[in-house]
């Protein structure tokens, strides 16, 4: 059996939701503020996310509802987006930045050092659903490059024993 968990093989979360009336007043206070409906989809999903824990098909057929848009159109948005939490996610999620700055400054090795260490590729889950890694754009910290966030919080002029020291401080 592989040591990866596949993200299709591990979304069992229901494909029906709606958003709460807490969620769906945050969204009606946001709408003013774009000129479409379809311009607030980033925190529309954002909204849902808190909600629901991640942001699952039920959650962007929700999405999709409240903001009017097609199903097929929420999901293209979202997938091409990776900051978002996923069903499949492990209970942290690293990610590690790959743009140019950070590449300059060391990040390919310290990726393929995480990599190694957490014993998964870009993309996958542990086995065990501890961990996630993820590629990640630019996170606007190439000041202190190699950086990675873990579960939305950045960590910066990382190394191989400073990482390691960071897998030990989580519970």
């Amino acid at each position: 059996m592989s040591a990866i968990i596949k993200d299709a093989a591990r979304e069992t979360l229901p494909e029906k939701r709606e958003l709460s009336s807490a969620g769906r007043a945050e969204l009606d206070a946001l709408l003013p503020r774009y000129p479409t409906k379809r311009a607030a989809l980033l925190p529309a999903l954002r909204i849902a996310e808190k909600q629901f824990g991640c942001v699952d098909h039920g959650a962007m057929r929700a999405v999709a509802e409240a903001l009017e848009l097609t199903p097929a159109y929420v999901q293209a948005v979202f997938t091409f987006y990776t900051h978002f939490r996923r069903p499949t996610d492990g209970k942290y999620v690293v990610e590690v930045c790959r743009t140019l700055p950070c590449a300059l400054r060391g990040a390919d090795t310290f990726a393929g050092y995480v990599s190694r260490k957490l014993g998964i590729r870009p993309g996958e889950t542990t086995k065990d659903g501890k961990f996630s890694l993820k590629d990640a754009e630019c996170m606007a910290a190439c000041d202190i490059a190699p950086v990675c966030q873990v579960n939305a919080l950045y960590h910066g002029n990382l190394t191989p024993e400073l990482f390691d020291k960071l897998l030990e401080s989580l519970p």
